[in-house]
Order: C-alpha cells, then structure tokens, then sequence
C-alpha cells in the first residue's frame, strides 16, 4: 500500500482556451504537452468546445459541459456562444464565457495537486490559474505565451491609461500568485523581470515551444500530396513564398502587402519560376487583405484556408520560403511558435523580428534565413529580392537544412516536455515571489 501511494501520480489541472482538435497553435502545443507528461501526472484539461474559427458544431450546442478522453488526457468543455474575428464584442462575450464557465467547471473536479493556466486569454488566463491555486489548494504553473497589456500596447488595441493599467495590475497579481512561471523565450524572461523591477520577482525560466519533428519533416516536392496542393491553389511550377498561421492584428500584415505590391504580377526567378505570395490561415484581417489584394490587382497572391493537422506537413513543404514575422514591439511579448514548423520542414525563413527576439536570435545563430527589423520595409523588399534571385542555387535549401539540424538537436518536443515535467515536479511554494 506504501509503494502504491509512492508510484500514485499527481494530479494537474491544465485549463487551455483552445484544445485540439482547434487549430490554434497554443491548443496543439497544450495537447502534445499534455500527452507527454502522461508518464509523470493525471491530466485533467477545462477548455471551450472546438470554437476557434468561430463557429460551434451541433454535436456541442446541447449541453452546457463535454466530457471526453483524448489519448489518455481527460478533457472537460465548456459550450461557448459564435463569435465572428471582426466583431469585438462578439468576441469577448465568447471569452467571458469560457472565463466564467472554467471557474464553474472547477468545482467539477476533485482534488488537484498542480493548476497550470497559460495567458490566453489575456489576463483572463492568469486569473484562472490563482482562481484553481484557491480552489484546490493547489500548486499554480503559470505558462506565459504572450505578454499583456504589453501586446495590446505593442499594437494600440487599446490607448485607454485605465485599461492598461488594470491589466498591468492584474497580471502582476495573477505573477506574484503563481508558484512557477514558464515563458517560451529569452526576451520574455527579461519582460517578467522588468515588470518588477529586479525587486521580488516571482520564479521565472524560459523553455522554448517546439513542433513535433515527427509529424512535420521535410517531404519532397514531388509528393502526390504537396503537388495535390500546389494544383489546388495555383502553386504548380512557381516559387512559393508563404505566410502560414493566424492572420491577426499582431504581425503587421497589412503594410507587408504593400511591400509584395512592388513585387508585380509575373516576376519571375532567374531560373524562369513566376514567384507568388501565398496566405495560409485565417483571422482578424484577412478581409482586409483579401481587399487589398482585389483593388490592387495583386494576382500572384493567394489566400488558403486553415489546413488540417494531418496536412500541415504538405502545406508547409509547398513553400520554397516561410514568412516568420511579428510587428513592432512584440519583443519580450510574444514569441511566433510558426518558426518551429518552418524549422521541422527544412525551409528557409523571410523574418521581420526585432533584435535580440527569441526566434530572431536563433534564425540568426543557425544562418537560417534572413531578418530585418519591423517597420524597415526597404529591408524587406531586399530580402525578398534576394530569396528571388537566389532561387535554385542551393542556398536556400541549406539555409533550412541548418534550422532543422539545429531544431532536431535543441528544439525537439520530447526535450521541452521533459523540462516542463522537471519544473513542475520542482516547484515548491517556498519559490513564491523568490528571485530567479
């Protein structure tokens, strides 16, 4: 009976906003984290029904909780109402309601020996985190993705001093309550650091998001699936520069079209390929392009919806170069996790990132693509001309040859998950409000 009780694994609480089978890249990350630390924990995940792109299938409209097992990882959801993207207030009735209805579902469960909460949504999912540390007595994990007010900031969402400083206020809070907090990059770490001022700062490390290596590989162009997709959407016989992921308010996708808008109908590489701009993904302002694109006449670009996780490997092997990009004052705030499924299909990376950012230290460490500084369009149009006139030599196939070397060496999934298990297993409530 003793040995039972020493071998008995703990508990943890994980409540994601999104969960697979959501397209949203920290619901695939959760899953894949989830599913790791099977060996070392019981895993219980609160989260909405499968929303992200705004829409609620039938089979989730008739009861107000699900219950469902994925792979060994229990899953509790929460029934949400529509949302549309463009429309605020349809979207935040939608997160108040996964917000309100986690707290809810809290009392569903049993006892918890850990409650880990990531910081989507913002603010709101650091709240959650404290909400379970209280209510099961709990050890609380807080896995910081994004920094807020930091990103609202970053992009004006919000010029209100009020509104910002409730928010400062109460992620500092959620902070100064959590047991552990995990951010995903160098430049984050220094961000929790900074919002303390160096004085009592809550235990912070830094383990980098990752991409399965085994479901996102190299494939050669020449697979009946890449070439299906090529054909699909008018892909055949060109040289493909694509943006892959949500196409939302935090990467200065509007002023990159009028850089593309340089790069006319018809250009072609020095080998004779007509080069084109392709959009995989859905969000915020892809109307906005899309309009763009029409009144522009811009007909070497091409939108594509979300792709299906089994498919994803085809859709980014489609691509000779990958855009990895993020706006102006993002660094230390957010971390774009696409640069690991570039890495993983061995393709070269067209970066706007800022100086001594996560994902730019590493494209630049590995000589994996090139970078220029957001806001530096003229840079951009360079990089791009230089992708164009290089295509065909080899150097850009060696440039992704070296981010997947280096991601199969650092960045690899069992490597993270392990950590996190390490950390978590760790923690202590004497680490609360200690200096790293």
């Amino acid at each position: 009976m003793v040995e039972k009780m020493k071998t008995e694994k703990k508990k943890l609480l994980l409540y994601a906003h999104y969960y697979v089978p959501d397209t949203a890249s920290t619901g695939q990350i959760l899953r894949e984290l989830a599913e790791g630390m099977l060996d070392k924990f019981d895993i219980t995940v609160i989260c909405v029904v499968p929303s992200y792109l705004g829409t609620v299938e039938e089979k989730y409209k008739t009861q107000k909780y699900y219950e469902e097992n994925i792979n060994g990882v229990k899953v509790l959801r929460i029934r949400v109402p529509e949302f549309s993207k463009a429309n605020k207030f349809s979207r935040i009735k939608n997160i108040l309601a996964y917000f309100f209805g986690a707290m809810a579902a809290t009392f569903k469960l049993g006892e918890m020996d850990y409650v880990f909460s990531i910081s989507q949504p913002p603010i709101l999912g650091g709240l959650l985190g404290v909400w379970g540390k209280w209510m099961k007595r709990a050890k609380f994990i807080y896995n910081i993705q994004d920094f807020n007010p930091e990103q609202v900031m970053a992009v004006e969402y919000s010029k209100s001093k009020f509104v910002i400083g409730a928010m400062m206020f109460i992620d500092k809070f959620s902070c100064k309550r959590s047991n552990l907090i995990i951010t995903v990059g160098r430049d984050l770490v220094e961000t929790v650091h900074n919002r303390f001022k160096g004085k009592k700062v809550p235990k912070t490390v830094m383990i980098n998001n990752w991409i399965d290596e085994k479901e996102i590989y190299p494939v050669e162009t020449d697979h009946p699936k890449v070439s299906a997709f090529k054909k699909q959407y008018g892909l055949e016989n060109k040289f493909v520069i694509m943006y892959s992921g949500n196409i939302g308010l935090y990467y200065d996708l509007e002023n990159l079209l009028k850089v593309i808008e340089k790069f006319k109908p018809g250009t072609k590489t020095a080998g004779g390929q007509e080069v084109v701009f392709a959009f995989v993904g859905a969000g915020s302002v892809l109307d906005k392009l899309v309009m763009y694109k029409g009144v522009h006449h811009m007909d070497n670009v091409v939108f594509i919806p979300y792709q299906d996780k089994a498919d994803l490997v085809y859709s980014l092997n489609s691509a000779d170069v990958h855009w990895c990009v993020n706006a102006k004052g993002i660094k230390g705030v957010s971390c774009p996790s696409k640069y690991y499924g570039i890495a993983a299909a061995s393709k070269s990376v067209l970066a706007v990132l800022e100086k001594n950012s996560e994902i730019r230290c590493i494209i630049e460490e590995t000589k994996g693509g090139l970078c220029s500084e957001p806001g530096d369009y003229e840079s951009v149009e360079q990089n791009i001309r230089w992708f164009i006139k290089n295509a065909g030599t080899g150097k850009i196939v060696e440039m992704g040859k070296r981010g997947r070397e280096n991601l199969l060496q650092n960045l690899t999934r069992d490597v993270s998950v392990r950590k996190y298990s390490e950390e978590i297993l760790s923690c202590e409530v004497k680490h609360e409000n200690s200096t790293n």
